[in-house]
């Protein structure tokens, strides 16, 4: 499988919207809505698409990558770049992990050669942390939302 990374347009980030997955995952759904919209083209969010130019996934560097509640708890004081993503629903769970998240990080230390790497993700999706995990990240702190309780996780570059 080959990768290509495209810049975030309307009709990429609405594909996404409306991707839907199974419980548990389903806490990552979003809403297909002006707000969301604007989130995904007015901020660093790329599209991954694969050898046949299918949307496979996306990811986003920075603020976006950042649980908002984690700054009350210091989650993001140190000078790092946060990285978040996403598959498309019907290709979890089905061995692409490692291939697609070593895509983006070759990408974003290629353009981030000096910082660290963040994540953050919810404490319940064991699946995702066993991977990060297998891709060299540290779990560094927790905390709590409303929602789901979260941890950082660091890999140093």
């Amino acid at each position: 499988m080959e990768f290509t990374i495209k810049n975030m347009n309307e009709k990429l980030a609405t594909e996404i919207l409306k991707w839907k997955y199974v419980k548990p995952y389903d806490f990552y759904n979003n809403e297909l809505d002006d707000e969301s919209l604007q989130e995904f083209l007015e901020n660093q969010y790329f599209a991954v698409v694969d050898q046949d130019n299918d949307l496979f996934g996306f990811f986003c560097i920075g603020d976006s990558a950042q649980v908002p509640a984690g700054n009350q708890y210091g989650a993001y004081r140190d000078d790092m770049v946060d990285v978040g993503f996403g598959m498309k629903p019907d290709l979890t769970g089905r061995g692409y992990g490692i291939k697609f998240c070593s895509f983006i990080f070759r990408y974003v230390h290629e353009n981030y050669k000096d910082k660290d790497f963040r994540l953050t993700v919810a404490t319940f999706n064991e699946r995702a942390i066993h991977l990060y995990v297998k891709l060299g990240f540290a779990k560094k702190m927790a905390f709590d939302t409303d929602s789901a309780e979260f941890i950082t996780m660091v890999k140093e570059n």
